[in-house]
């Protein structure tokens, strides 16, 4: 179980495996379709805008932030996980914050993403509200799964 222990926060590339193994400790395992899954996990982390890796003392991946932004007017969170051991430490809301001020702050970059249902009260208590007004292009119908 998690405890109070120091933990940092900083821009990291992360491996496909390692962030694979991350996955199974989180929520997020069941975000992502089953299709070409460790190909797509291999380019997502390789190809976002900004990394963020959170890591106990030990050096354990505990919290991720992906994210696509623009460095100017927006940021697009793509994934957000903490290890469930270490949920309720104030690691999302850090990693979040780090994220906001990386693309440019408060003052010019506005924060979007699609939560599953269990993480809205997450982050409306961040303060963010849901918005009725975002335009979908391409639905696809993928193949759930959970990564075990």
């Amino acid at each position: 179980m998690g405890s109070s222990k120091h933990i940092s926060i900083r821009e990291e590339r992360i491996s496909p495996e390692e962030y694979i193994d991350f996955l199974k400790r989180t929520d997020l395992g069941s975000q992502y379709p089953a299709e070409r899954f460790e190909e797509r996990i291999r380019k997502l982390v390789s190809h976002v805008s900004i990394s963020l890796a959170a890591r106990n003392e030990e050096g354990l991946l505990v919290g991720v932030l992906f994210g696509l932004t623009d460095f100017c007017y927006w940021l697009y969170v793509t994934d957000l996980g903490v290890d469930r051991d270490y949920e309720r430490m104030g690691i999302g809301r850090s990693l979040m914050k780090t994220a906001h001020e990386i693309a440019g702050g408060e003052k010019d970059i506005a924060v979007y993403l699609i939560a599953n249902e269990k993480a809205v009260p997450f982050y409306e208590k961040l303060g963010m509200k849901k918005a009725d007004d975002v335009m979908k292009y391409n639905h696809i119908d993928w193949t759930s799964f959970t990564v075990k």
